[in-house]
């Protein structure tokens, strides 16, 4: 056994493993990838085409990650040939009917969405035109397509949260926090791989506005997701009993305590935010810089994602 991480299958309380916890990065990234390039197109001066390249990466970046990750839930299912009975079978009592229907109408949104950004490059000429008159009415609808998206992706974004704050007898989970803690961190996740991508494939420039608006806005992110993670333990301590007892277990005990302050604390909330204090004006605006920070970040939210999914079903008071 590993004595650093330890080995998770000693622990036969763990139900969910690691493609669900890659599953809720996605989820979430998706969600704020779209947020943010919506943000950016409706700022002064980006209503109008050629898109920013914080834009297109969004408009990809959103309907990928969602996909990608909806493919490995429903690969990582015991009967994964019958996931289709989730888009026929309804429970408006349960959180997962919720999820699977707001999932339902986010992918076709962010479909559209993307449809209207990318309209001269794919849908004008080529083998993609006999869907152009889909994208003009993308384009031609945009607001409204962007309203609707901005706010189903709020509840894709938060929705992983409340599935598993729903989960009663899991006292790290049952906490109405983790939604939005969820949804903070997935904003993030979705602005730095939103920088990423524009500055790596769609020639945006640390110069760009958007670029430095959004570089900031991160910074400003990591704080409130700092904040409600304490906030999540802090009202564990005050409930008491098997509560306080499994946050403290949480936070001191074996590999996933180290990857709480090392890998989600340390390296994607505190030094981001401590080198966009220390480092100054030229060197953190950067293109290396705003890249690097960007990709600590999305370590730091894979790592939450994996802490809360195995750290609360293995400390269960």
């Amino acid at each position: 056994m590993n004595q650093i991480w330890g080995s998770m299958e000693q622990y036969n309380t763990v139900v969910w493993h690691w493609p669900i916890a890659v599953y809720l990065f996605l989820a979430g990234l998706s969600a704020g990838a779209i947020i943010s390039a919506i943000v950016i197109k409706w700022m002064k001066g980006n209503d109008v085409s050629p898109w920013d390249g914080i834009i297109k990466a969004g408009s990809i970046l959103a309907p990928v990650t969602i996909g990608a990750g909806l493919l490995l839930l429903i690969t990582d299912l015991t009967r994964p040939l019958h996931f289709w009975k989730l888009l026929i079978h309804y429970n408006f009592g349960s959180v997962m009917t919720l999820g699977v229907l707001a999932l339902f109408a986010y992918f076709p949104v962010v479909i559209l969405f993307f449809m209207g950004v990318f309209k001269k490059e794919l849908f004008e000429t080529g083998p993609l035109q006999f869907l152009a008159p889909l994208a003009n009415l993308a384009l031609a609808y945009a607001k409204v397509i962007e309203s609707v998206t901005l706010i189903l992706a709020v509840g894709v974004g938060a929705y992983t949260g409340f599935l598993l704050s729903a989960m009663n007898s899991y006292p790290l989970f049952n906490t109405p926090v983790l939604p939005a803690l969820f949804l903070v961190s997935g904003i993030s996740a979705g602005i730095s791989a939103n920088l990423v991508a524009g500055l790596l494939f769609f020639n945006s420039s640390t110069k760009d506005g958007n670029v430095s608006y959004l570089h900031g806005l991160d910074v400003k992110v990591s704080f409130v997701e700092l904040f409600f993670l304490f906030i999540l333990f802090v009202g564990m301590f005050y409930q008491g009993g098997s509560a306080a007892h499994v946050a403290k277990a949480a936070l001191s005990t074996g590999g996933l305590s180290t990857l709480l302050w090392l890998g989600v604390i340390g390296l994607g909330l505190v030094l981001p935010i401590g080198l966009n204090f220390a480092l100054p004006h030229g060197v953190k605006h950067s293109h290396g810089f705003v890249i690097f920070n960007s990709l600590i970040v999305l370590v730091g939210v894979m790592s939450l994602r994996y802490y809360i999914l195995y750290a609360g079903q293995i400390f269960v008071g």
